[in-house]
């Protein structure tokens, strides 16, 4: 049974979204002087006294939008009251009543839910004393709450506690099965693919560049298991974020990466690749996460333009990323959208494998022996052995007598070499070099054939690395795709592409 949900109404600059994030007990919804930030729906859930509900800030009512995407932010307030259990209808006390929130008074009396009237900002109880002539919209003496000064909330909580619907021991949503990260500069697509998962229209999609501020929580289901898609706002160079809700949307896409599982970085396929779109990809690379190069628009450019060309200009952009998958899609109309889904899926069960010590050492014995390590100076470079570490990226340690000896080209050729023979192909594999101790082997030679799985790995500062291998075709339930690259994987890694 779904939870129920409280949304929070009220006109703009209220301080509705510095009410979400008090109550939600974290940063979600971005808060700015500026009117009319908040645009689409943002959720989370919340608990109290043993009570799960999901609790929904909205735009504020009346906003006339600077971008003209008023009525797309009034049908997303309209939603959140349809299917609100409760509604907390915000107001200023600072500011007195004003023919805005009469208009939205009038406007929740018709919708015969439970109202609460919160007077935000009685920053003190002197303030808070001017709150009386609120009862004049009809619903009662008001709340009075700070949430600048974090006073009252939990009267606050006591009150939606109140008129919530009769307990039926909802339980809290699970886990999701996998956290997919949607990113990639304004305008290509990604809050289409997320309305298409989720099937509805969950976040507003526009052709105005920048309608996306927020990191939004989409959860949807599918085949029994339940996703949690991230839509960001689309990324910019930083010289031409010219406020300061650029900049929070900008730093949110950057920590939604953090915080998933796995990341879809779009690309609109009649732009060329530019220099935000390489520096976003090197953020995800740098946060080891399991990436898709996702061509969304693909139709309208599939005539002038075939999967090969496009794949080997993106493989030219990105050439430390071969290792990262390509998919072609249409999202407007859901095209390879669901086959993208099992690609993620199988991209992230891939960075939780494991392999043993032995078959790791096996693989690096016949990578020394093909080529060893170049000499400094008059110093040999040696690599004692190898063990997994870590999972979600896959994490291997070698360690060696000094990581300063290894240079960065022996470096990528170890980790081309677990890429061609380890079950982590199309992954960021994460390289750290340590120096052994005394005890530890004496020659190359030496690396046993077998090691305990909990040998020794100590924190010491690393030398990461990152590589990824080459792309092989996932299972998907649907049929296979159709390879646009030749099968020799050890030159070319493939492209995920399906028929049009």
């Amino acid at each position: 049974m779904s939870l129920p949900t409280v949304a929070i109404i009220g006109r703009p600059n209220v301080g509705k979204s510095s009410l979400f994030n008090w109550l939600a007990n974290r940063r979600i919804s971005i808060v700015d002087p500026a009117a009319g930030v908040t645009r689409d729906r943002v959720a989370t859930v919340v608990e109290f006294k043993d009570r799960f509900f999901e609790l929904v800030d909205t735009g504020g009512i009346g906003i006339v939008d600077v971008d003209d995407l008023t009525a797309d932010v009034e049908r997303q307030i309209q939603v959140a009251i349809d299917t609100a259990a409760v509604v907390v209808f915000v107001v200023d006390v600072r500011e007195g009543v004003t023919p805005l929130d009469q208009d939205v008074a009038v406007r929740l009396r018709a919708v015969r839910k439970p109202v609460i009237l919160v007077a935000n900002k009685a920053d003190t109880e002197k303030i808070g004393q001017l709150a009386g002539e609120f009862c004049a919209l009809g619903y009662g003496e008001p709340l009075t709450v700070s949430a600048d000064q974090k006073l009252g909330r939990g009267e606050l909580l006591e009150a939606v506690f109140a008129k919530l619907p009769e307990d039926t021991h909802e339980l809290p949503p699970p886990d999701a099965a996998l956290k997919i990260a949607i990113v990639g500069r304004r305008n290509v697509g990604k809050s289409t693919f997320i309305n298409s998962l989720a099937e509805s229209e969950r976040v507003i999609v526009s052709e105005v560049p920048g309608t996306t501020r927020d990191s939004i929580d989409v959860k949807f289901e599918r085949d029994g298991k339940t996703y949690l898609a991230i839509d960001t706002a689309g990324v910019q160079k930083k010289t031409s974020i010219a406020s300061n809700v650029e900049y929070y949307s900008s730093h949110r896409a950057e920590r939604s990466i953090r915080r998933s599982d796995v990341v879809l970085q779009f690309f609109d396929a009649r732009h060329r690749v530019g220099r935000v779109d390489k520096q976003l990809a090197g953020y995800i690379v740098n946060e080891n996460k399991p990436a898709i190069f996702v061509v969304n628009k693909w139709d309208l450019v599939k005539d002038a333009m075939t999967t090969d060309s496009m794949a080997e200009y993106i493989r030219k952009m990105f050439p430390m990323l071969e290792h990262v998958p390509i998919a072609f899609i249409t999202a407007k109309v859901g095209k390879n959208v669901l086959r993208l889904l099992q690609l993620a899926v199988q991209l992230h069960k891939q960075a939780g494998l494991r392999v043993t010590t032995g078959d790791l050492n096996r693989v690096l014995r016949s990578a020394i022996e093909a080529t060893a390590p170049p000499m400094q100076g008059s110093r040999t470079p040696k690599i004692f052995y190898a063990t997994q570490t870590g999972i979600y990226p896959p994490t291997i340690v070698l360690f060696t007598n000094g990581p300063e000896l290894f240079e960065d080209t022996y470096l990528r050729y170890l980790t081309k070499t677990f890429r061609d023979n380890l079950p982590f192909p199309e992954v960021s594999i994460k390289l750290m070099l340590r120096a052994k101790g005394e005890g530890g082997p004496r020659r190359a030679d030496d690396i046993p054939e077998n090691l305990p799985e909990d040998a020794d790995t100590d924190e010491m500062p690393p030398i990461v690395r990152k590589s990824g291998p080459r792309v092989r075709e996932p299972d998907y339930e649907d049929g296979p795709p159709v390879p646009v690259q030749p099968k020799h994987r050890k030159k070319k890694p493939g492209v995920e592409t399906w028929d049009f």
